[in-house]
């Protein structure tokens, strides 16, 4: 009885030191937490899941949304598994898409991570503020027509006596026309290129040639100019940081096309309107 006893007992104690090591093993992404005929959906496939869902469904309690993303991924997988393995073109070029698209995020991801380090942040701040001021700044008002005739028309007006906020209002299709053209103070950079140079060359009071952009044609009166104090660091560090990832990432992507083996084969009778033909790509 007591070598029974015994035998059991060393049974017991091999289960007590195995068995926790897999029951207590720590979930990863390659966790099994379901089987659909043999196919199987592990953690990773559901926390990518619930990272692309909407936000409002992101705030629901984690329980209902593990069942929930859970159940949804079995009932998709028992669908797929209908098509028997194949694949629709539609679905194999979208799938391929998204991988181009995301793998492309991957890389743009880690160059940003790179672009802004404090060194980096304090050089760019000291070289756009080393003269201790913020730059330029203007007040302008403009009057937006449709054609250059009718800009001309209202210079002359101007040139004849008539009152800028007046005409502004009467004619201007602007939506700063019922304010009299008004736009406030602006910065460089703020205003479409055309309309920028225009005005980086007039003084205060003065009223400008039409200046044709690509929502018409202005007559601009700059009111006002001035300089203003320089921001500080601490002030202007996201945005500091934001334009050198951009441009570290406009500088990767321009580095890597021009590096790249491009064809781009003439196609005759070739009509742009064919990425509207969905007929295409279903099989």
């Amino acid at each position: 009885m007591r070598k029974g006893l015994t035998y059991l007992s060393g049974l017991a104690l091999a289960a007590a030191l195995t068995l926790p090591m897999s029951a207590t093993a720590e979930p990863h992404a390659n966790t099994v937490v379901a089987t659909v005929n043999g196919e199987e959906i592990t953690i990773g496939h559901m926390i990518i899941a619930r990272a692309t869902l909407p936000q409002q469904y992101q705030q629901l309690p984690d329980d209902v949304l593990y069942d929930a993303i859970l159940d949804q991924l079995i009932q998709q997988t028992s669908l797929k598994q209908e098509l028997n393995g194949e694949v629709p073109k539609y679905v194999a070029l979208s799938l391929e898409n998204e991988a181009r698209s995301l793998l492309a995020a991957d890389v743009i991801e880690k160059v940003m991570e790179n672009a802004a380090s404090d060194e980096d942040l304090r050089a760019a701040y000291d070289e756009k503020y080393t003269d201790g001021t913020g730059g330029d700044e203007f007040n302008a008002s403009h009057i937006l027509v449709e054609t250059e005739e009718d800009a001309a028309e209202i210079r002359a007006e101007l040139d004849a006596g008539a009152d800028f906020a007046t005409l502004a209002r009467e004619r201007s299709t602007g939506p700063s026309g019922p304010n009299g053209g008004e736009l406030g103070w602006f910065g460089k950079g703020r205003m479409v290129p055309e309309f920028e140079e225009a005005v980086l060359v007039m003084g205060a009071g003065d009223v400008s040639a039409p200046v044709q952009t690509q929502f018409g044609w202005h007559v601009i009166k700059l009111n006002d100019r001035r300089t203003s104090a320089a921001p500080t660091f601490d002030e202007v560090r996201e945005e500091l940081a934001t334009q050198m990832r951009q441009d570290a990432v406009e500088e990767r992507v321009l580095s890597l096309t021009t590096a790249a083996t491009i064809e781009r084969p003439e196609i005759e009778d070739l009509d742009p309107s064919i990425l509207k033909n969905l007929d295409l790509v279903r099989n």
